[in-house]
Order: C-alpha cells, then sequence, then structure tokens
C-alpha cells in the first residue's frame, strides 16, 4: 500500500511522535510505500527510514513565524499552546497544512490515510477530497485539549465526523469519542500502542546489587507527577544510602525543570536528572532499574510501561483511565502498582489537597514493587510490526 501519515509535532519526540515514528518503520519493514507530513522546527531533521517521503511543515519561518504546536501544555522542545493560537496563527497553521497536503496529493496518491490526533491538523486533512480511506489515531491529550480550550472545536468536530475508522488507544476511549466528536462507536477500532522489541527486551541473567533503581521516563514536568515522585521517595521504606533515582527526559519550560531540579538537589535521597536519551542508553537505563514509576495525572496509554515492563522492571503507575484493563489484557500476571490519583480539575490539574495522600499511596507502591520477586512478562504481541499490521488491516 501507499500509506500517508500526518502529525502537526515533531515526529519522534514525544510519545505520540514516538508511536508515528515506530510504525512508519515497521510498515517500512512490511513493504508499505509510505509519505509522513509533520510539523518541524526550522533546522531540524526528521530520522525515518530511507525512501520515505517527508514533506515537513515548517515553523519558526516567516509562513508560520511561531514554535511548533504542541498537543499538551508542557512540551519536551519549545512549542506553541494551542490555547494560545490567535485567529492570525490558527489561518497560517490551516494555509500551511494544505500547502502541505496539496504537494503530496500531487506526487504520492496514497491508498490510506493515517492522522495523529483527533484535532486541527487532521480536522484540515479531513475537509479535503481523497481518494481514499482517510484515518486517525487518538493519543488522549487530543481529547483533553478539545475538552478544555474552544480553539475550532465545531470545525474540528466535523472534520473528525468525516473520517472513515479511528483508532484508540483503549476501550476506554471509544466511549470519549463517541461523546466528543460525536462518531458512533461502530466507526472507531481500539489498536492499543506498540514497543520496540529489538531494544527493549529483558536481559539474560539479569541481576542487581544491593539497594534499590527507580526509574522515570518522560517529561520533566509537574503535570507528569515528576515533582511528587520525588517527595514520595520519604513515604518508602528504603535507604536513602542505597537507593538511586533516575529520572529521563526533556522538558519544555525552564522555570518549572528549575524547581524539579532543585526539589531534586535539595532532596536526602540520590535523585539524577539523565535528560532526554535515545532509545538504547533508554533500554540501559530500564535494565539499570528495579522499579520503574510513572506518576502522572493525565495519559492516553503509557508506551513507556510496556517498556520498562519489557526489560524486567516492576511498574508503577497513577490508576488513570484504560491502563489497567489494557495490560490485564495484553500482559497479564505483568508485575504492575497501581496508584490511586488524586481528584482532577480541567481534565488534568491535581487538587493541591489531595496531593499529600497522593505522594503517600504512591510511596506506598514504591515499596510494594521493590519488594516484589523478580518475574518475567510476555510482551512480544506488543511489538510494533503488530500493531502497524492492525492499522491496515481494517
Amino acid at each position: 500500500m501507499r500509506i500517508l501519515h500526518i502529525t502537526a509535532q515533531k515526529p519522534d519526540s514525544t510519545g505520540s511522535g514516538v508511536y508515528l515514528a515506530e510504525t512508519v518503520r515497521a510498515l517500512d519493514r512490511a513493504g508499505h510505500e509510505q509519505a509522513v507530513v509533520c510539523g518541524i522546527a526550522a533546522g531540524d531533521t526528521v530520522d525515518l527510514p530511507k525512501g520515505v517521503r517527508v514533506r515537513p511543515v515548517v515553523f519558526d519561518t516567516l509562513e508560520l513565524p511561531f514554535h511548533v504546536v504542541g498537543m499538551s501544555d508542557s512540551m519536551p522542545y519549545p512549542a506553541t499552546r494551542y490555547r494560545d493560537l490567535t485567529p492570525e496563527m490558527t489561518a497560517q497553521f490551516k494555509r500551511a497544512f494544505d500547502a502541505a497536503f496539496d504537494d503530496v496529493s500531487a506526487d504520492f496518491a496514497p491508498d490510506l490515510v493515517i492522522c495523529h490526533h483527533l484535532y486541527l491538523a487532521c480536522a484540515v486533512m479531513a475537509h479535503r477530497s481523497w481518494p481514499c480511506p482517510i484515518t486517525a489515531i487518538t493519543h488522549g491529550t487530543d481529547m483533553r485539549q478539545m475538552c478544555k480550550i474552544p480553539l475550532e472545536r465545531a470545525y474540528i468536530r466535523e472534520g473528525v465526523q468525516r473520517l472513515d475508522l479511528i483508532f484508540a488507544l483503549h476501550n476506554e476511549q471509544v466511549a470519549d469519542i463517541e461523546a466528543i466528536y460525536g462518531v458512533p462507536a461502530s466507526r472507531v477500532t481500539v489498536v492499543g500502542v506498540g514497543y520496540n522489541a529489538r531494544i527493549f527486551r529483558r536481559e539474560e541473567g539479569r541481576a542487581h546489587g544491593p539497594g534499590v533503581r527507580i526509574a522515570y521516563a518522560g517529561k520533566i514536568a509537574f503535570k507528569k507527577g515528576v515533582a511528587c515522585l520525588i517527595s514520595a521517595l520519604d513515604h518508602t521504606r528504603l535507604d536513602p544510602r542505597t537507593t538511586r533515582v533516575d529520572l529521563a527526559g526533556g522538558f519544555s519550560v525552564q522555570e518549572e525543570y528549575d524547581l524539579i531540579a532543585a526539589q531534586a538537589a535539595m532532596s536526602r535521597w540520590d535523585v539524577r536528572l539523565a535528560g532526554k536519551l535515545p532509545q538504547p542508553q533508554l533500554a540501559r537505563l530500564y535494565h539499570a532499574a528495579d522499579v520503574f514509576v510513572l506518576p502522572s495525572f493525565f495519559e492516553g496509554l503509557p508506551l513507556v510501561v510496556v517498556e520498562a515492563l519489557a526489560c524486567g522492571c516492576a511498574v508503577v503507575v497513577t490508576d488513570l483511565p484504560g491502563i489497567r484493563p489494557w495490560l490485564a489484557e495484553h500482559v497479564p500476571h505483568a508485575p504492575v502498582f497501581y496508584v490511586v490519583p488524586p481528584r482532577m480539575r480541567d481534565t488534568d490539574e491535581p487538587l493541591p489537597e489531595d496531593l499529600p495522600a497522593f505522594e503517600e499511596r504512591l510511596g506506598e507502591a514504591i515499596d510494594k514493587a521493590a519488594a516484589a520477586p523478580a518475574s518475567a512478562c510476555d510482551t512480544s504481541a506488543l511489538s510494533w510490526d503488530a500493531l502497524a499490521q492492525n492499522l491496515v488491516r481494517f
């Protein structure tokens, strides 16, 4: 098939970017011809397989004189928040993606279009006429934006309703898609997430020395629960002298990062900021860890949890909608310990008065995960190759 992928964000720089890049690589291995329309900053390069046509929409230019727009309010690179788009900026965005679609339509003629996020770029794509099925994948953050801000809601909703099929990450998203966009459940199918089984895999003879190593991977941001993770260490029974915590990930808000870095520096625990790591280094971080912790306040379906399980970690994760049943179905008996989240306002803002109790629960779950016996779980069915085939099988 000839498959066109679309994202308004940088490929492989966030969870949804990794999702796009890895499915492109998997479909390339399967022999499909592909093109990608993606948002990038001036001077960026795109790392995709040779032969994949890339039509970038370049921000920080005269045509688009603002940063790449981020689906989350905190991105691991300089980004413009959708809530900050003016009518003029929105018109510039639409024109730029329309021009990209014109170029691709002229010389690629896709058999299938797969767009990432049910949001503005998807709506621009869906309001056009295509000679092939048009589909899109939700990553959860798109629905959060629809609920939080009024930007082009009617236009986006109308565009999403024109899609032939929508891919959801887990079953709980199906009802949300129906409620938010007015798309019947019959036009939504669940595909989940994948992981790179070539990189993230359990090491034979995996053995650790004394003490406990804890890992986190994701944006260094308050909404990812990073500050709560550092505070939660004081609620564990672990020994600060033999416990190490590695926080891997980029950031977008310098002030927020500086506050978290200062908290880490002042902690009596050995908390290290590893920065954003390429996948092979991230796999080594997982291999060295006993426990992986993701204390986020909002997630679609976190890929990092599957990667950590594949590398042999016990996992502590916030009990957010959809995660527990999906893991129970696809990775039964996995060593995952769930933490009841704090109450939220505006979909992803925790109530401050709930955070102390959340941190206590988080600390208790870390203790349980650290004490759990090592156990292998089979994640092989969740490879990107398996997921990619589901995207083209409908």
